[in-house]
């Protein structure tokens, strides 16, 4: 394991086992009082038998979830996820309040201890316990994020949102002037397993907005074609004028289990690749095809998944691109952004580039002109659009979810591109 991902895990772990403590030394000062001893004791026992239940429990249904390779498991998984991010990350905010309350008693002690004198000859002593009011302070803020946390993991994850783009070209061909472009990305149907009919409505949306056509970019799954069992009724109802296209995610390719021969995993992504082409996708595997409208055309190209080095890369540029007029108006689909700056933009003539991958992180601030998400850290250009020159990107935050089961301030995505002749956007 490398030394950055132990010192990550070796600060969470800290982290939470110091919050624990903080947040028990609070909880014994209305329970030491207490004339029922059985209570208090079982209040005690009670209090630290969670961590490691979570711990068990999120062990056994991953060992369960990796040996029958079943989506029930996997959502139960991350329904513990959920929970536990619900109970830890409000708590861990309660203990960063009685910390500072903590030190700052301390400093006035040691101002008392340094100067030698009382509390009374200070103003800053003039109560008792002048922090007294930190603590509700913290519980206030922790019952908040208590409360935005559930909206996300209830709610939030379903709330299916329009955003819609209007791009100018001067390279598109006349005949295409005005075309509706859909594009979805990151469904995990893994993780939605036992909710699969909530997703009935995205469909309703996006049949709604009549689509030319309609475009995947990748990770239909977490890890393995079994996900895909009853999601046949939701997602062959998708329906575009000109045809559906998709392309493969890092997910797709079943990297994350140690599978037992490569004769399994290549299997696995097969039927994957089947399953899609039953729904009436075209998956573009490093390749191109055209589509014709009035004797003019234009080029669909859709490469493999290519990421940062922690991802394998398969894709395949240059064999997309194998054969096309350099006059030709291309749209690539590519899962992960991080390709555009490496091999796109500037380096090429593709004039629309759709990606996803980065989910937003399921987490941020998208309001106007404020967009922020912790993913930025790792992937500059995480959300929405970008350009370069007369070349763009756009990053699409994904329709399902991993990892946590829910979505704040970045709601699952739907995105309209709808496509114009003239002069580039400025």
């Amino acid at each position: 394991m490398k030394r950055k991902t132990l010192i990550i895990i070796f600060s969470i772990i800290t982290t939470i086992l110091t919050g624990e403590c903080l947040v028990y030394r609070f909880i014994l000062r209305f329970i030491s009082s207490s004339d029922n001893s059985t209570l208090v004791h079982i209040i005690k026992i009670g209090y630290w038998a969670v961590l490691p239940i979570f711990i068990v429990s999120s062990f056994f249904i991953w060992k369960k979830y990796y040996s029958s390779q079943k989506p029930a498991f996997s959502g139960t998984m991350f329904k513990l996820a959920g929970v536990f991010v619900l109970i830890y990350i409000p708590k861990i905010m309660l203990a960063a309040t009685l910390l500072l309350q903590l030190i700052l008693t301390w400093c006035s002690k040691l101002f008392i201890l340094i100067f030698n004198t009382s509390a009374n000859d200070h103003v800053l002593f003039l109560n008792e316990n002048p922090f007294a009011v930190i603590p509700v302070i913290g519980l206030f803020l922790s019952g908040i994020v208590f409360m935005v946390i559930l909206y996300g993991i209830t709610l939030g994850r379903f709330r299916f949102r329009i955003r819609r783009v209007n791009l100018r070209f001067a390279t598109l061909p006349e005949s295409f002037d005005g075309l509706k472009v859909i594009q979805i990305s990151d469904l995990h149907t893994g993780s939605a397993y036992g909710n699969q009919h909530r997703y009935r409505k995205a469909v309703r949306l996006i049949n709604n907005e009549k689509p030319d056509i309609i475009f995947f970019t990748g990770d239909i799954v977490n890890e393995f074609s079994g996900e895909l069992n009853g999601w046949e009724e939701i997602i062959g109802r998708l329906d575009a004028r000109y045809g559906k296209f998709s392309i493969l995610g890092n997910h797709d390719y079943g990297d994350y289990y140690p599978w037992k021969n490569p004769e399994d995993q290549k299997a696995n992504v097969r039927q994957i690749i089947d399953f899609e082409i039953r729904m009436g996708f075209r998956v573009l595997l490093n390749e191109s095809i055209s589509i014709t409208k009035n004797g003019q055309e234009i080029k669909i190209l859709g490469v493999e998944n290519w990421g940062m080095s922690m991802f394998k890369r398969y894709g395949r540029l240059d064999e997309a691109m194998k054969g096309i007029e350099t006059s030709a108006f291309k749209i690539l689909l590519s899962h992960d952004p991080s390709h555009w700056d490496a091999e796109i933009a500037g380096k090429t003539n593709i004039n629309l580039t759709l990606s996803g991958h980065t989910h937003g992180f399921q987490f941020g601030v998208r309001i106007k002109r404020l967009h922020w998400s912790p993913v930025k850290w790792f992937y500059p250009r995480w959300e929405g659009l970008h350009k370069l020159g007369e070349q763009y990107l756009y990053v699409n935050t994904g329709l399902g979810f991993i990892g946590f089961p829910g979505r704040i301030g970045i709601p699952p995505e739907i995105t309209v591109l709808n496509l114009f002749t003239g002069k580039q956007n400025s």
